[in-house]
């Protein structure tokens, strides 16, 4: 089912038929409120997916803004058309093709916004009764690559851990019910890649495939690229702390 109500809150989730390694089951698209709407993160350019965001937010009174959290394009990709099918509503984001342009602590629309840098450097979130929609930052399944600004990244995830949230909703996966578990596993996960790669360092290890070998050893075939990111990330804030 591609399109799904959230119990007990008033979020449609329409996924998109893109599944991938990195788009796990597809891409999320939220419809979030009613009378007016407002959507969180487009998605491909997808026909039916796009058919499909488009009912949900005319069976809510219309849209009044599209908020993106990063522009990934298989989060944007669709934005465009569906911001003309929907009468050219506001977009809310930090750069792509924004109309009003985000940062932390902003408000756009019914949502706070919080900054989470780290996946990508214009990411951010969006908070609504609850609900943190989180693109890329938080996934309903798995970890994500971290390409920069890991040490702001883990400060933002420890600052949603904070606020009192009923759910996250992820740009991929299912929707988390227990959001503070979720991100304190996500903080445990940097914690261990980080000792793991203190570790590999201690014992003379240096080059990437070598500290790949050692610390992402877990990490499949395909998304080993991206593990590389990752190792940067974490060999910059090591050095950024004088530990590396």
């Amino acid at each position: 089912m591609s399109v799904e109500e959230l119990e007990g809150l008033d979020i449609t989730r329409v996924r998109a038929e893109n599944p991938g390694p990195y788009t796990l089951s597809g891409t999320n698209t939220w419809v979030v409120g009613r009378d007016p709407a407002w959507v969180v993160d487009p998605g491909p350019e997808i026909a039916e997916h796009l058919d499909n965001v488009a009912a949900a937010v005319e069976a809510r009174g219309g849209a009044a803004g599209i908020a993106v959290t990063h522009d990934h394009g298989d989060h944007v990709e669709g934005l465009l058309a569906l911001r003309e099918r929907l009468g050219r509503p506001e977009v809310g984001a930090r750069r792509y093709a924004a109309d009003v342009r985000l940062g932390h602590g902003d408000r756009f629309g019914p949502f706070k916004v919080h900054s989470v840098p780290g996946h990508a450097p214009d990411h951010l979130a969006f908070v609504w009764q609850g609900a943190c929609f989180t693109g890329d930052a938080v996934l309903g399944e798995g970890s994500v690559f971290v390409a920069e600004d890991l040490g702001e990244y883990l400060v933002a995830l420890q600052r949603l851990r904070r606020l009192p949230l009923r759910v996250i909703c992820p740009g991929h996966g299912a929707p988390v019910w227990d959001p503070q578990a979720k991100l304190d596993e996500y903080l445990a996960h940097r914690r261990e890649r980080e000792r793991k790669l203190l570790d590999a360092l201690d014992d003379g290890l240096r080059g990437e495939d070598e500290l790949l070998d050692a610390v992402w050893a877990d990490a499949p075939p395909e998304v080993r690229p991206f593990a590389a990111v990752t190792l940067r990330a974490h060999l910059e804030k090591l050095r950024e702390e004088g530990r590396g």
